[in-house]
């Protein structure tokens, strides 16, 4: 298997050769004083890139679900009630996991291409006037629609209906790669995972809690023990883990932070929002749709592309692996079959996103879709050429 090519998945992300030499380090006492240069670094790092002045930062051995996990567990009770839309895969299967954890939710249904429906969401807190709800859940950024929500309007509507409930966030293919602001937002508590704008191997699970959030975990009922934000917080004022941590890739998460703050938050925003600018120019060169609905809900890290009706999308996705080396992401859930997914985030420049643009152009021209092959990447040569800028993805 040949791994010259970049991938274009919404996760794992391409790894800087940096970060796979940090990850790559020798066996180091996680009891020793030494682990301490790598820990509180990666945390101080994740609470920068969150824009989050105090909130406690805690990075668990696992993925964005077990953030998911985390955050459900150490604020809510069985019984409880949530908020939460329905608009995609991911939506659906935090949904699912507090329904199985005991949980009452309160789910509104968006269109799969739609974004988080705020004035729907207003009208519920307002009318809930016992506030039984105890916490609004928020998909920043839906994966497998290449939806981007409005966590600041999701807010708004809470602030405007005068509710108290925690709100969660999300922001698992989002934080790292497009603007999130934690404190300007009012999150209580956001989740993302290592393997996405942090540009690592997947097995971190990262969750930022606000005091509010924290002050909530005294009093949670809901049964949690390898996700114990209390345990954690007593192993780091010890300067270690209750448990074995994964050394290494916190060592690459300290260097990815700094990566990122190095290059600069806008700078990297700014380069993402470019480099998906190509791909939606692309995308309406060859005549296809996104999945997403309007302008404003377009995500930068992920774009799911429409394919013509009764034509099977996973055929897109198999013939590039196959023929070309090339992953794409498929589509999953209601979108299965109709979408196929460019990921755009991470370690990725123009270039490597015009290979990628060229390579699905091939694909389908393969399949015997309308595509007239350099059309797609000559609208994006034409974004890139206008909106360049210097790229600063790693001091090798």
């Amino acid at each position: 298997m040949s791994f010259q090519n970049p991938v274009f998945i919404p996760g794992p992300t391409n790894m800087p050769e940096c970060l796979r030499r940090a990850c790559d380090m020798p066996t180091l006492d996680h009891r020793s004083s030494l682990f301490a240069e790598i820990l509180h670094p990666a945390r101080d790092g994740v609470r920068q890139v969150m824009k989050a002045s105090d909130a406690e930062i805690f990075i668990f051995p696992s993925t964005g679900t077990g953030g998911w996990e985390t955050a459900i567990t150490n604020t809510l009770s069985r019984g409880d009630t949530v908020l939460a839309a329905r608009n995609g895969m991911f939506s659906q299967k935090w949904i699912d996991m507090c329904q199985r954890h005991g949980l009452n939710v309160k789910i509104v249904e968006a269109a799969w291409g739609e974004g988080i429906p705020t004035d729907q969401f207003e009208e519920i807190l307002t009318a809930d006037k016992n506030h039984q709800i105890k916490a609004v859940l928020a998909t920043h950024n839906e994966t497998a629609t290449g939806v981007l929500s409005d966590i600041a309007g999701v807010r708004a509507a809470m602030s405007a209906a005068q509710h108290p409930a925690l709100l969660f966030v999300d922001g698992v293919s989002s934080i790292g790669s497009m603007d999130f602001r934690f404190d300007d937002w009012g999150v209580d508590v956001a989740v993302t995972g290592s393997q996405k704008g942090f540009m690592l191997p997947a097995g971190l699970g990262i969750a930022g809690f606000s005091r509010k959030a924290m002050d909530a975990a005294k009093t949670a009922g809901l049964p949690r023990t390898y996700f114990d934000i209390r345990d954690m917080s007593k192993g780091y004022a010890a300067n270690a883990y209750p448990y074995t941590p994964a050394v290494g890739l916190l060592n690459g998460l300290k260097l990815a932070c700094g990566m990122l703050l190095d290059e600069g938050l806008d700078a990297v925003f700014a380069r993402h929002a470019r480099i998906a600018n190509g791909v939606r120019g692309a995308v309406e060169a060859w005549g296809l749709e996104l999945c997403a609905v309007r302008p404003e809900l377009y995500s930068d890290t992920v774009s799911a592309i429409r394919t013509p009706e009764g034509f099977d999308a996973g055929r897109i996705v198999s013939h590039a692996s196959q023929n070309y080396r090339v992953a794409f992401g498929v589509g999953l859930g209601l979108v299965a079959g109709k979408v196929f997914r460019i990921g755009h985030l991470g370690s990725l420049t123009d270039v490597m996103t015009l290979s990628g643009i060229a390579t699905a152009e091939m694909v389908m021209a393969d399949l015997g879709l309308d595509i007239t092959l350099g059309s797609g990447v000559a609208a994006a040569q034409e974004i890139y050429r206008s909106t360049a800028a210097p790229m600063v993805l790693a001091a090798e």
